[in-house]
């Protein structure tokens, strides 16, 4: 298995032009933001019943369960900072080196690290429709929705302020498609360096999205991984932050 040395990793970020990150929860567990399914995930801490939670019929059912769930997820998100990865990568865009992130991430970490161009393959908290009427809510933050939710309403349900209908944020629940998939594999197949950082590549369809080029591949992942050797990809089995604070000081010396 070919791995890539944080100096080696620079040089490779220095002659590019068009890199491509995606990125899944391990890139926030370091800002404090358990994985749902990990052992302090959000699902095991507070029991939660994914299906009840993040499955749409359910959703339109009874979306008092999803709104439970989000009461504890914004609680933990709306304090917590991006990481050294997250601002690394909002760096690299800043340089004209970093085309853009995918991520699998709705805690919008990415966007407040200072990126712009952002592919939320599942959605994010920053918009939501009402399910009635259909009117669309724009640029929402975790502090709207805090605020939204109301401390100790039961259930916390956000209502739409034209018919008073549910609101739902713009997040993939299971029994939906990905969102702009087709431009985030346009993105990929259009990259000169792509980085895979914190996602074990096991939720499809974003899992295929390596497979969209030949370009080198980079993939930073502690733990299990979907992804086969192949003599483009480099495998690092590492924290992202201390990987990535090695990778910037040697990149200073190509600016």
């Amino acid at each position: 298995m070919q791995t890539l040395s944080p100096p080696a990793c620079a040089e490779l970020m220095a002659r590019s032009r068009s890199i491509v990150a995606f990125t899944g929860a391990g890139i926030s567990t370091a800002a404090g933001i358990p994985d749902f399914r990990g052992p302090q995930g959000l699902y095991v801490t507070r029991r939660y019943d994914p299906v009840k939670v993040f499955e749409i019929e359910h959703f339109l059912r009874e979306p008092q369960y999803f709104y439970e769930f989000s009461r504890d997820f914004v609680d933990q998100a709306k304090t917590i900072e991006p990481t050294f990865t997250h601002t690394f990568l909002a760096e690299l865009e800043g340089m004209g080196r970093l085309a853009g992130v995918i991520t699998q991430n709705i805690d919008l970490l990415h966007q407040r690290a200072g990126n712009r161009c952002v592919i939320e393959l599942h959605g994010s908290y920053n918009r939501a429709d009402c399910q009635h009427c259909g009117k669309g809510y724009e640029d929402l933050t975790l502090e709207w929705w805090d605020i939204a939710m109301g401390a100790g309403l039961r259930p916390p349900i956000v209502s739409c302020s034209a018919c008073r209908g549910v609101i739902k944020p713009d997040i993939v629940f299971f029994g939906e498609a990905v969102k702009s998939y087709r431009e985030a594999e346009d993105m990929v197949a259009a990259c000169d360096l792509l980085l895979v950082l914190g996602s074990s590549l096991q939720i499809a369809p974003a899992s295929y999205l390596p497979y969209a080029t030949m370009a080198a591949t980079l993939i930073v992942n502690q733990g299990e991984l979907m992804l086969p050797e192949a003599s483009h990809r480099f495998f690092v089995d590492d924290d992202l932050d201390g990987y990535f604070r090695s990778v910037s000081e040697s990149l200073r010396r190509f600016d």
